[in-house]
């Protein structure tokens, strides 16, 4: 995008009571940023949804000086930006129609990056819920998904600091410009996700910091990924914004359970009370549910000469010893148990070198 639309875009975009949706109803009927503000009054209002209240502060010149002196941040502080309507644009963002018309980055990664996750929750995450994402982020890193944060307290920093610990790419949607980090203590996390993930934000330099950003910033979270996973959460909280947000983009939307009673887990048991999000306790819930294809991907694990199972583990293998190879569901239905749990144990048996996934949801014995 040529520097003189990215000012169009700027000044639309500071122009009060003109949302996302609004803006882009306009260039899709003028085709780009430039020409909408080439526009007279009478062409826009003739516009479905473009009434005199969205038009009232369009022609100030205000907001084309305040465009200007964005425009010179982003130049000074080389700083990556993107529209909606670009190729290195999140692809599932483009499918929300309340996405942001600008995306701005600092950072290395990309967004073509097929497998992204948001991983969510309260501020105050338990030592359980830490040691939860640990194992989560660690069990699924085989299959390089790439995951999406707030970078704020508990959970978000908790699930940034796990990808980079697996040498994942990880995304941090800040809720403010790219002029300064919050909370300040993680700061020190800035220079390994811009090498090894990205900062993202539709905020100005210049914008205020505020509690409703926040809630704005969710929806980036919500919109850019495959689906989102609530680890803890209280009965109200900003991750239960974004799985809503996540659910009405028509996402899927995971949560882990947690002890009835328990204040950081009544609003993930909520979720799943209410069938907002399904029920997940594993990394192996989640790729069966998603249908991520894992046989070619998992990465190359030394088999053991002496392999230590459970009863459970037992148990399917003396199934594929009688039958030599077998349909996931079958081994469920024999061995009675959940198909999800199944799942589990055979992801779990497959990295000890035990059993071998074959094509079409098929395993035997290695």
């Amino acid at each position: 995008m040529k520097e003189d639309e990215l000012h169009a875009f700027l000044t639309l975009q500071h122009i009060p009571n003109l949302g996302d949706t609004s803006i882009k109803r306009l260039i899709a009927r003028f085709e780009t940023a430039q020409q909408v503000l080439d526009q007279k009054k009478e062409s826009l209002l003739k516009l479905d949804g473009i009434g005199a209240f969205k038009l009232k502060a369009f022609f100030e010149k205000e907001h084309r000086l305040a465009a200007e002196e964005e425009l010179k941040f982003i130049q000074e502080h080389n700083i990556d930006y993107c529209s909606y309507k670009d190729q290195n644009y999140p692809e599932r963002l483009k499918h929300c129609i309340d996405g942001p018309i600008l995306l701005f980055k600092r950072g290395s990664k990309d967004f073509s990056q097929q497998r992204m996750i948001s991983i969510v929750g309260t501020r105050k995450v338990t030592n359980h819920g830490v040691d939860f994402i640990k194992q989560f982020v660690e069990d699924l890193a085989p299959l390089n998904p790439l995951v999406v944060s707030g970078f704020a307290y508990g959970v978000d920093i908790t699930a940034h600091r796990a990808a980079l610990d697996q040498g994942l790419d990880t995304i941090a949607v800040l809720a403010h410009g790219l002029n300064q980090i919050y909370p300040k203590v993680h700061a020190k996390y800035v220079k390994a996700i811009e090498s090894q993930g990205a900062f993202i934000t539709d905020f100005w330099s210049s914008d205020a910091f505020d509690r409703t950003n926040f809630l704005r910033r969710n929806r980036i979270i919500a919109g850019m990924s495959e689906a989102t996973v609530v680890i803890e959460s209280a009965e109200k909280g900003g991750s239960l914004v974004t799985a809503d947000i996540a659910n009405s983009y028509n996402r899927d939307v995971f949560a882990v359970p947690g002890r009835p009673g328990d204040a950081q887990s009544l609003g993930c048991n909520n979720l799943i009370k209410t069938q907002k999000a399904q029920l997940i306790t594993s990394a192996a819930d989640l790729i069966y549910l998603l249908n991520w294809q894992i046989e070619e991907e998992l990465k190359p694990v030394q088999k053991q000469l002496f392999v230590e199972l459970n009863a459970e583990e037992k148990l399917i293998c003396n199934f594929l010893s009688d039958v030599g190879k077998e349909q996931l569901d079958l081994i469920a239905l024999h061995c009675k148990m959940p198909t999800f749990k199944v799942a589990s144990i055979l992801l779990n048996m497959e990295l000890k070198g035990v059993v071998r996934p074959l094509p079409g949801k098929q395993f035997e014995l290695t």
